[in-house]
């Protein structure tokens, strides 16, 4: 199921079927926040008044055009300036996938563009985190992590537990104000790059996860596993790190009462909001990762049948 879920989520035929129907949208509201800013911001107020802290991206992924890129980030610019304005941006990061960005197109203009959206975050008060995407992207993404670092040393990375090489990269980034985002990771990869058994991704996860909550970085822990949440509250318990050193992830939409528990007992839970029209590949990884959240999909599509 997650294999061809996967595949179809790079399938235009597909995705044709899946934007035109009516319930899509419907059902997609529950893992999107809207598709302007003010459905973004008004979300981050919700979140924020209710204990937890956000993390936005902007959904957009493969651009081909330069004007795509340009727009993109745009977007994220009108946003941090919208998050100091309503004065969130303290509360509020952004998350940035470097292909929405121009990445792809050419690696320089993706990083102009990247360190573009850094300085707006520096002036509003906030962080930027670069989103890893397939293992294709890996290295480019670093090297560009590694540039930013040198005027914002805040810019936070991402690792995905479900390639064979996350482990070697913890170690790398493991150092004094590195922000590291562990999560399992959500694309389509070979057997040659990634481990393809659940089991073998999750005890990769929790040997990375070791690997940051003993590094001197800034671990964020992003997972709804609730066996590898557990784990992760026992590493920050044995290793003795202060609450404002580390902090849990989740997306939007998936388990909001485990985010609320998890910040009543103390831990900082920052939620992901993807707000935007390019809602599609998003959405189809988000069922690809859960066999709970198809079901839920199709008893929407059934009860609108």
């Amino acid at each position: 199921m997650r294999a061809a879920l996967l595949t179809a989520s790079r399938r235009k035929s597909v995705r044709r079927v899946v934007e035109r129907a009516p319930v899509s949208r419907n059902v997609v509201k529950r893992f999107v926040a809207g598709a302007s800013v003010d459905d973004a911001v008004a979300t981050t107020e919700q979140l924020v008044a209710s204990g937890l802290t956000v993390s936005l991206d902007h959904l957009g992924e493969d651009t081909t055009e330069i004007a795509h890129a340009k727009a993109t980030t745009s977007a994220y610019l009108a946003l941090l300036d919208r998050l100091a304005a309503v004065r969130l941006a303290a509360k509020a990061e952004v998350s940035v996938k470097l292909s929405a960005v121009g990445q792809a197109l050419d690696r320089s203009l993706g990083l102009d563009n990247a360190r573009e959206i850094c300085a707006a975050a520096a002036v509003a008060g906030t962080t930027v985190t670069l989103d890893m995407e397939d293992h294709t992207t890996t290295d480019s993404t670093l090297e560009t992590l590694a540039e930013l670092r040198g005027d914002y040393p805040w810019v936070g990375a991402v690792v995905q537990s479900y390639l064979r090489r996350t482990e070697a990269d913890c170690r790398a980034l493991a150092t004094a104000g590195s922000r590291v985002r562990l999560c399992k990771g959500a694309y389509k990869e070979p057997e040659s790059v990634a481990y393809q058994r659940g089991q073998d991704v999750d005890e990769s996860y929790l040997r990375c996860l070791a690997i940051l909550m003993a590094g001197r970085g800034y671990p964020m822990v992003a997972s709804h596993d609730p066996a590898l949440v557990e784990a992760a509250e026992r590493l920050v318990a044995g290793s003795g790190r202060a609450a404002d050193s580390y902090e849990f992830q989740m997306l939007y939409g998936i388990r909001p009462d485990e985010q609320r528990r998890l910040a009543g007992a103390g831990h900082t839970v920052r939620v992901y909001v993807p707000y935007g029209d390019d809602w599609y590949g998003y959405f189809m990884r988000r069922l690809a990762e859960r066999p709970a959240n198809v079901k839920f999909f199709l008893r929407a599509l059934r009860s609108r049948s």
